[in-house]
């Protein structure tokens, strides 16, 4: 019962730390533009993460059961996972990097699970056809590395680039000013999709290893009025009770900010006037939006980085600083290679510690 609720807290303190890690992500355009103050702009972030994160449950499905046997996942797994992810989150964060928290959880899952279950590559579901659809780690996870920072190049080119033909024969000063108030709007609509995806990341976390405990006997014999901890493996339902601190934490970490990112997504890759900001929200809103709605737990750092280069190659395709976008990528690629083997080095150490106490049965 104890690892029980040291994983409920270490995973409301990855998603506090999401929170203040990726406020860039909706809030860093705004802020650049002079649209809002950072003040106000993370108050902005911090309520419409919250609202976007209790508006459904999609994303914390995928996450909970899509990617991993939920039969071979123990709490020392889990703990792993959210151990590697924050490790990562930190470090980027430190170095001022936009990186994916989504994708650090997802890998530090699967190198949790592959550690526990001696290089048993069948406890990561690949590719699975679940009625219509296709589920798994390739299409939910690896394809939409390539396919959303595409999605978010794409848009932010096309709606910047119909922007500018629209307004084309208006002079710069009333655009300016009109486009100003419309960013405080499309701040708020990427803030609703940020939470919206990556807030149930860890709500299906959470709901995974209250399964995981209900199915181990854990919580067998926890008192009457504890009962609400017991969850059906069948049905993966996320409680609300779940959902609700799930996005408190989420919010608050937004509140705290993320000054340093804010600098690298804001200025660091193109100079923006609020059209150019307002182009770039409304892209990487839209992307994420689609997204949250067919379950794909999406990089949300990603569709808005790449938003931004869309909106920036508009101009010329030397005004996008790719010598910084490089680095960035760099830190995409590495991020679920390396929370992967931080996960599955923590798993070891645990199971060096007390031989068999966290190992997972062959499937």
């Amino acid at each position: 019962m104890i690892l029980v609720f040291c994983v409920i807290l270490i995973a409301l303190a990855f998603e506090f730390i999401n929170g203040f890690h990726d406020t860039a992500n909706a809030i860093a355009t705004s802020v650049s533009t002079r649209a809002l103050t950072v003040r106000n702009a993370i108050i902005i972030a911090s309520i419409f993460n919250l609202i976007g994160a209790l508006s459904g449950h999609a994303v914390a499905k995928t996450i909970g059961k899509g990617l991993v046997d939920i039969n071979f996942i123990t709490q020392e797994t889990i703990l792993c996972a959210l151990i590697a992810g924050i490790i990562w989150n930190l470090v980027t964060w430190f170095f001022g990097i936009p990186s994916s928290s989504s994708h650090a959880l997802i890998g530090g899952l699967c190198g949790a699970a592959l550690s526990a279950s001696h290089l048993n590559w069948n406890v990561i579901h690949w590719s699975v056809l679940e009625g219509e659809k296709m589920k798994g780690l390739w299409p939910q996870v690896i394809k939409p590395i390539v396919l959303a920072p595409a999605a978010g190049f794409f848009f932010g080119f096309l709606i910047m680039g119909l922007l500018l033909w629209l307004f084309r024969s208006f002079r710069p000063s009333p655009v300016n000013r009109l486009f100003g108030k419309l960013q405080i709007l499309s701040a708020m609509w990427v803030s609703f999709s940020h939470g919206a995806n990556d807030a149930q990341k860890t709500m299906g976390i959470i709901t995974l290893s209250l399964v995981s405990a209900t199915t181990a006997g854990t919580l067998a014999f926890v008192p009457e009025w504890m009962d609400f901890l017991k969850l059906d493996a069948g049905k993966f339902n996320v409680p609300d009770w779940v959902t609700c601190i799930c996005a408190i934490a989420m919010a608050a970490g937004t509140a705290a900010g993320g000054r340093k990112i804010i600098k690298t997504m804001g200025t660091k890759l193109v100079r923006m006037s609020p059209i150019n900001g307002f182009a770039a929200q409304s892209a990487s809103a839209l992307v994420i939006q689609i997204a949250s709605h067919w379950g794909i737990p999406l990089s949300t750092t990603h569709v808005i980085s790449t938003s931004i280069m869309g909106v920036g190659a508009t101009k010329r395709f030397s005004a996008v600083k790719w010598g910084v976008a490089g680095h960035m990528v760099w830190a995409w690629i590495l991020t679920i290679p390396v929370t992967s083997v931080l996960a599955f080095g923590v798993m070891k150490l645990i199971l060096w510690i007390s031989p068999g106490s966290a190992t997972i049965p062959p499937v």
